[in-house]
């Protein structure tokens, strides 16, 4: 019975939908292993918390006793996914693709056990093939399905959009590893929800069982707008530090508070129910959110760190007061222009970024605002604080 709870728990929470539902329960109610599989092209260095809502889901599967299969895509890395997308991806370089990987590897380790992943790069099998095998499985698929796809039909009728040849196999490509690895199920976001039904299809026609399809909801980034992305600026890296993280959850639109306790956290649903229910009758937002934010970076960070987090908050935000542990920085000029010191201290990645900051006032220095970018700052060796923004401080010195 704990057991039967624990399924009906993974077949619904954190999803969206499930293909073949049925299918699915009772493979798992049979208790016999499966092989669920999760493909990856390492395009990006950093895991944010919008991946985790698929990684948390591969956990309840380790946690019953199933094989999470990694498929590290590093030959479909060179065409890259164009799902969602509105132009074609740059391809990666196999040195690129390795140090993603890898770190990739060690960020997810802080929600699944990898040691107990099967992994495996898809290389291992595409580059056995030859041109004869490439056109015989692309013959088991329809252009015309594949180019009805959201993505591909924006761009077919916006007239400066192009689509490359190679960008219609990522499909088929991606279906072949659920051949490859005999995949039970496959879970992804919504937006891959074509790409895993294509091997689906792809198992039947070579005679094999069909792999059950689990798509997971995308969580909507800082911006209340867009699902969380690092290109889009959005998002909040399981890595980043605490206080940081904790800052950036206590900024979060108060309409996706909710969102993201039932996609990012295993707190009992009756008590995620009793906060929504508080904040319809009018309990204020921030105090939600607080737990929330203390949540998530104990999760990722320990208990003690939240703590330390949500002190540092306080003290910053509610009482207007700098931060106890403040980043140090000693400078050998003795006057330094406030767009080159910005710069220096990494609070902006150009001169002319420093400059945008500048003026939009979103820098003081001791306290007050410098809004002038040719302002020339005088350093001493007790050092002057330098604050950009709510969450940045640096004491640069001589």
């Amino acid at each position: 019975m704990a057991n039967k709870k624990k399924i009906l728990e993974l077949l619904s929470r954190r999803v969206e939908e499930v293909i073949v539902r049925d299918h699915l329960e009772r493979d798992l109610l049979k208790s016999a292993p499966l092989r669920v599989k999760l493909g990856m092209d390492p395009s990006a260095l950093d895991i944010h918390l919008g991946h985790t809502v698929v990684l948390r889901k591969l956990r309840e599967f380790q946690e019953l006793g199933h094989t999470v299969v990694f498929i590290i895509g590093d030959f479909t890395a060179m065409i890259g996914d164009p799902s969602g997308r509105s132009k074609t991806r740059p391809q990666l370089d196999p040195s690129t693709i390795e140090k993603n990987a890898q770190t990739y590897f060690n960020q997810a380790g802080k929600v699944l056990d990898i040691k107990k992943c099967e992994v495996h790069y898809n290389s291992e099998w595409f580059n056995k093939w030859d041109a004869r095998e490439l056109i015989m499985h692309r013959a088991k698929f329809s252009l015309k399905r594949i180019l009805e796809r959201d993505d591909f039909e924006k761009r077919m009728k916006d007239k400066t959009a192009e689509i490359f040849a190679h960008e219609t196999d990522y499909p088929m490509l991606q279906a072949y590893d659920s051949v490859a690895i005999r995949a039970s199920v496959e879970i992804g976001g919504t937006d891959q929800k074509f790409n895993m039904l294509t091997g689906r299809d792809l198992q039947r026609k070579l005679g094999m069982p069909e792999q059950d399809v689990m798509t997971c909801p995308l969580l909507i980034g800082l911006d209340g707008a867009q699902k969380m992305s690092k290109s889009l600026g959005n998002y909040i890296g399981i890595t980043e530090a605490p206080a940081e993280m904790y800052g950036k959850l206590m900024s979060l639109q108060d309409s996706l508070i909710i969102q993201y306790f039932r996609l990012l956290t295993d707190m009992p649903v009756k008590e995620i129910d009793v906060f929504e229910k508080k904040l319809q009758g009018g309990i204020n937002p921030r105090d939600v959110k607080a737990r929330l934010a203390r949540e998530i970076v104990k999760m990722y960070h320990g208990a003690a760190a939240a703590q330390k987090a949500e002190e540092a908050f306080v003290q910053t935000f509610q009482r207007h007061e700098v931060p106890e542990e403040v980043q140090e920085l000693r400078i050998r000029n003795h006057k330094l222009g406030i767009v080159d010191l910005l710069v220096q201290t990494k609070f902006a990645v150009s001169k002319s970024e420093a400059r945008r900051v500048v003026e939009q006032g979103g820098i003081k220095v001791d306290g007050k605002v410098v809004d002038d970018s040719s302002a020339v700052i005088t350093l001493t060796k007790q050092g002057v604080l330098v604050q950009k923004g709510k969450r940045h401080f640096v004491r640069v010195s001589l």
